[in-house]
């Protein structure tokens, strides 16, 4: 199970968006899980990820010496080292994501051969994981499915604040926030890259897909 099985969107929104984690276990596959999970943030990194994190933080986050006003406006590439610096031995997973199936399945192929003996689960179209496996020579252990969506659904937003919201499986990046860059965006008043980056500044664990979002609010902008 995992907090990224609910995104929102039409299958072909998903040719952009990966997510892959590396997890131990406690007591079954923890031990020297720190190490484990330096040398997957290295092999992972390599591949030019769009976001990567823990439970500790992610590619893009807050910070505490910014006034609002100058946070709304910043617009950066990301830190990757806060992340490594942040691994330790309390650290249980990474998540990965990647805007490409040719980036997740060189990493693959790289995760198979060092062997880590951490738990990988990949998140994505399901054809598209298989696909990324059987060329990367690993057999699918198992396979989770989400039930989309049921009840009043006119009661829901709508499409594109829920594409970018539940991007944020822990809930962080709220409808309204997510309406409020859209309507940032349509007013030119933000790029859509810094309503993206804005965006996953918000989701602590790093599996938001700053790279989609871009291209969401790219969209919007243009009325598509």
């Amino acid at each position: 199970m995992t907090n990224t099985l609910h995104r929102f969107g039409e299958p072909e929104t998903f040719r952009d968006d990966f997510v892959i984690f590396g997890m131990a276990a406690q007591g079954i596959n923890n031990k020297d899980a720190k190490q484990k999970l330096i040398k997957f943030y290295h092999m992972a990194m390599k591949h030019k990820p769009v976001n990567i994190g823990n439970h500790h933080g992610s590619l893009y986050r807050t910070s505490e010496n910014l006034s609002p006003l100058v946070h709304w406006h910043r617009v950066d590439e990301g830190d990757p080292e806060a992340v490594l610096n942040s691994i330790d031995d309390k650290s249980a997973q990474m998540a990965v994501v990647f805007d490409t199936a040719e980036k997740l399945e060189a990493f693959l192929i790289e995760l198979k051969e060092a062997d880590l003996g951490l738990s990988v689960n990949i998140s994505s179209l399901t054809d598209m994981a298989r696909l990324c496996c059987k060329n990367a020579g690993i057999v699918r252990h198992s396979v989770g499915y989400s039930m989309g969506f049921h009840g009043d659904l006119s009661l829901l937003p709508d499409k594109h604040v829920l594409e970018l919201s539940t991007m944020c499986g822990h809930g962080m990046v709220s409808n309204n926030f997510a309406k409020k860059m859209i309507d940032l965006v349509k007013e030119g008043r933000r790029t859509p890259k810094e309503a993206a980056h804005c965006l996953s500044r918000f989701c602590v664990c790093g599996v938001f897909n700053p790279a989609k979002a871009e291209r969401i609010l790219e969209e919007v902008r243009k009325g598509e």
